[in-house]
């Protein structure tokens, strides 16, 4: 399941992306003082900090071709706006040009990618043109060249990370709003570099999202299938999601360790070509066999595919770091300018965790909850959820018959809302601005960008309707739709809508998942609830956050090695992957070298976003037990108002304390006084 914000939109140039600038040098420092004095004996002294910033930020993107160094004098004296009241009304023209710009582009985009998003049978060639295609990728060159970029640079402050933190909790609302519209314009990448990028993200994203395996093919020894024929599931996601499935299963422990051989033959790339989308073949993932009808069939390996898809996708992207010199690596752009949190505080709060005495604690109350030793798939012990005793197969039958179909599950949303705590009314106004489709691969969510038009909630529905598996993700994505609907409504600047990066929009998906037994109204035993909570997120955070530095250390190796083979590429991420396992898994499940931290789907298509899961587990924590006691649906508008402000803030204003894993294993050692088996 990708989650989030479609990933596309994150590497697309919008007019309002936020990335940093690139200087031309055309016009020299005796021009920029010259220009500064003359728009300060004009305007005045109150007005210096933003001639002074406005004309250095204009002089960094000016070059030959806007005009020679008089026409860039008679621009700033024309544009620059001393008026505080005049500044505003053109604050005012530029969140509504905003708005439609934004708006349509993104519908756009989203209905050119029909074809590879949604469940329409066989991708075509054309349709992998016109996927590729990023009708947004020109946008922000056009504004340059026809000097709106300019008027924005010249009158509204850009601010570094430093300075949104030191100033952004003494800001109110219009002023964070501006400063936000400061940052629309400071990058000026090339069009052709934007459209390379999308081309490659497309075809990355879908490689990924034809990634299935069928289960019902996979076999032992004795040549018997342990699942259900026509299962088919896409990787990750959807064998992981099998996995955790089977610890209710008196064979499960067998069918998750043919699941787990066949997430190291992928990550290994020993996993045979052929049986990957392809429901024809047998394959025992044990010894690596493929048959046919009955009779073994030579079979070859995938030949690095999947590394060679992510070293396509960093070589495109690395074409982007020239023009940013401030932020001269992805990493970067990616943790200070998109995340807003700096890559080592991330990296920090990762650690704190991985490395706590708590997690030794909770392992040995798992070790005694399996009555086993632990095997390195229990990083996906899912036991810590107020579970029912319904078996699955009872649950996908419940699912499939209330939802047929994806035209189902969209009339229902209303129901869903009001059932979580919204009037009907309020209810009846969020679903109406969500559409629902069915997805070619595991499920996304995908903001609207304008007042009239809907947010996608993409889900994977198979023939005879959706099942329990299929719910759960599409309940995740509802979250993020709902959480898009309301930042995108309710904030009450345009330049602020939105929320401060993945990681909170993850937060508000996991709070919709973890009641998608409430909401189908089975009852589920709530016996310390708070306290498996708190297990059950731990737990989760701990996983993610090893896959995340794996993440984290693979961009780090690839942009130390720029020219690395795909062969390479899969050596080092397997050595890094055991690498994280040996040192925050081993010691408490007592195996070593295991590459499973590698599997995530995200590393290949969705670069970098793994840490926000990361995080967002952290972050729904601390909301849920703010929220513990209060009215969810009234919780959840009030946060999402709060819109795109710097993290750690809107996290001050929402629990009253900033981004920490302390809260959390605080919890934790108290679950653990009541949590005894």
């Amino acid at each position: 399941m990708k989650k989030g914000i479609l990933r596309l939109f994150v590497f697309c140039f919008f007019i309002l992306s936020v990335t940093v600038f690139t200087s031309t040098n055309y016009i020299d420092q005796k021009t920029i003082e010259t220009v500064q004095k003359t728009l300060l004996k004009k305007h005045g002294d109150q007005n210096r900090f933003r001639i002074e910033r406005g004309v250095k930020q204009t002089s960094l993107f000016w070059t030959k071709e806007d005009g020679n160094r008089d026409e860039f004098l008679a621009f700033c004296q024309k544009y620059f706006i001393s008026s505080p009241e005049v500044l505003e009304s053109n604050f005012k023209r530029l969140e509504t040009f905003s708005e439609v710009i934004n708006g349509y582009y993104t519908e756009m985009i989203l209905d050119l990618r029909r074809p590879l998003d949604l469940d329409w049978g066989e991708i075509m060639p054309i349709d992998m043109v016109f996927g590729q295609y990023s009708p947004a990728s020109h946008v922000s060159e056009d504004f340059f060249k026809n000097k709106i970029a300019f008027i924005v640079l010249l009158n509204f402050p850009h601010y570094s990370l430093d300075e949104l933190i030191s100033k952004g909790e003494i800001w109110n609302r219009r002023e964070w709003a501006y400063a936000r519209t400061g940052s629309q314009f400071s990058s000026r990448t090339p069009a052709m570099i934007n459209q390379k990028i999308s081309n490659i993200m497309t075809q990355s994203d879908t490689y990924i999202a034809q990634y299935n395996i069928f289960m019902g093919k996979l076999i032992d020894e004795q040549m018997k299938s342990y699942f259900p024929e026509k299962l088919k599931l896409i990787t990750h996601w959807g064998i992981r999601d099998e996995l955790k499935a089977r610890y209710k299963d008196p064979q499960g422990l067998f069918k998750q360790k043919m699941i787990y051989k066949v997430m190291e033959r992928i990550i290994k790339q020993e996993i045979p070509e052929k049986v990957i989308n392809n429901a024809s073949l047998q394959w025992n993932p044990f010894s690596n066999k493929v048959y046919k009808n009955g009779k073994e069939v030579a079979a070859g390996p995938e030949p690095d595919t999947r590394y060679q898809n992510l070293l396509d996708v960093f070589k495109a992207i690395r074409m982007a770091d020239q023009h940013n010199p401030f932020f001269p690596n992805f990493i970067k752009r990616r943790f200070e300018s998109n995340r807003e949190i700096p890559e080592a505080e991330v990296e920090t709060l990762f650690k704190e965790l991985l490395s706590s005495k708590e997690v030794k604690k909770v392992t040995r109350l798992i070790r005694r909850r399996l009555k086993r030793r632990l095997h390195a798939f229990d990083i996906w012990y899912p036991g810590f959820k107020s579970l029912t005793k319904i078996p699955e197969e009872e649950l996908d039958k419940m699912v499939s018959k209330k939802y047929p179909n994806t035209q189902a599950f969209e009339t229902g949303i209303e129901e869903i809302l009001v059932k979580l705590g919204w009037t009907k009314e309020r209810a009846k106004f969020i679903a109406g601005k969500i559409q629902v489709d069915a997805s070619r691969g595991a499920g996304h969510a995908a903001g609207a960008a304008m007042k009239t038009a809907k947010s996608r909630l993409r889900t994977r529905v198979p023939k005879g309707g959706m099942n329990y598996k299929g719910f759960n993700i599409a309940v995740h994505e509802l979250g993020h739709t709902v959480e898009q609907t309301l930042t995108l409504h309710d904030v009450d600047y345009y330049a602020l809508n939105g929320v401060p990066n993945a990681a909170f929009t993850e937060c508000f998906a996991y709070i919709f998942q973890d009641r998608d037994l409430d909401i189908l109204g089975i009852k589920r035993d709530k016996t310390n609830e708070h306290h498996l909570k708190a297990l059950d997120i731990f737990w989760n955070a701990y996983e993610i956050m090893g896959v995340s530095l794996v993440d984290m250390k693979a961009w780090n190796w690839m942009y130390q090695h720029p020219d690395a083979t795909p062969a390479q590429f899969r050596a080092a991420i397997i050595s890094i992957a055991k690498e994280i396992w040996n040192k925050y898994y081993a010691p408490v499940f007592r195996i070593k070298d295991q590459p499973i931290l590698a599997i995530y789907s995200h590393m290949i298509a969705y670069p970098l976003y793994l840490p926000d899961y990361a995080i967002g587990h952290i972050i729904q924590f601390q909301i849920e037990d703010w929220m513990k006691d209060k009215n969810i649906a009234q919780e959840m508008e009030r946060l999402c108002a709060t819109g795109n402000i710097i993290p750690q803030l809107w996290m001050k204003k929402a629990v009253g304390s900033k981004i920490s894993v302390k809260p959390l294993l605080k919890a934790v050692n108290q679950a653990l006084k009541y949590i005894k088996k």
